[in-house]
């Protein structure tokens, strides 16, 4: 199914900074052209999903520019410096985080070392930081000197962004947060996204639940087969005909 592109010249309301520039981005794994030549930008304090089927190229999309996966072609500009293809510890600095799906936690070591952990290539203090992790999920601070591995699923991707949080990110971008978790768990960590973004930091989201990712983000943009098909508001995309049949069952 192919999708109309909306056009987005209603959709600049924020008059914010543009964080993020994808112009022509794709790329390849081995012969297979997994991103084909997209362009979209994120702006500053801004919920941003990217919505699809598996395959379509919305990990790959995060993953490149997180410095994991370099591109065949195109650029990648970070509050106006091309940082395509740049180490991903580099990126991080910048104030670039991501959390993986599946989590990727560190199982053997305790909820309180993993988030000390996210905090690596920082040199001041991080306690104030740490503390404000726990407040955002009080569970963790509950659960501090148990092992991650030990962690239910849920509290496992509560670390998981509490430990990106450490890095003071500008933009953090998430890859299916929601995977594998109970429908009653994944209302609360929608909920955390949303507190997260009150806090100042901007959110670039890949989900296939669509309907939760497009009820709490600003814009959405459709990707099939590697090709962003549609653009819009995130309410907009909601009550859209194509996007009702093809990701939200109705």
């Amino acid at each position: 199914m192919k999708f109309r592109i909306i056009s987005v010249s209603s959709m600049r309301i924020w008059g914010l900074l543009k964080m993020f520039e994808i112009k022509g981005l794709s790329v390849n794994y081995g012969g297979i052209e997994a991103v084909r030549d997209i362009s979209f930008s994120v702006e500053e304090g801004t919920i941003v999903t990217l919505i699809g089927a598996n395959g379509a190229g919305k990990s790959t999309t995060l993953r490149t520019i997180a410095g994991l996966v370099k591109p065949r072609t195109g650029k990648i500009e970070f509050m106006g410096e091309d940082i395509t293809g740049k180490d991903p510890a580099y990126i991080v600095g910048k104030g670039i985080t991501l959390v993986p799906e599946g989590r990727k936690i560190f199982p053997d070591l305790t909820v309180l070392e993993n988030l000390k952990i996210g905090a690596y290539l920082r040199k001041d203090n991080i306690e104030e930081d740490i503390d404000w992790v726990y407040s955002l999920f009080p569970r963790l601070r509950e659960r501090s000197w148990q092992y991650g591995g030990t962690l239910s699923g849920g509290e496992q991707q509560m670390l998981a962004v509490g430990r990106a949080l450490m890095s003071r990110p500008k933009i953090m971008m998430m890859d299916e947060p929601s995977l594998g978790l109970a429908p009653l768990v994944v209302r609360d960590i929608f909920s955390i996204i949303r507190k997260i973004s009150r806090e100042g930091v901007t959110i670039l989201l890949v989900e296939q639940n669509a309907n939760m990712a497009l009820q709490v983000a600003d814009v959405g943009y459709v990707m099939e087969t590697g090709r962003i098909t549609l653009t819009g508001k995130g309410s907009e995309l909601l009550v859209n005909d194509a996007v009702k049949k093809a990701y939200l069952g109705k």
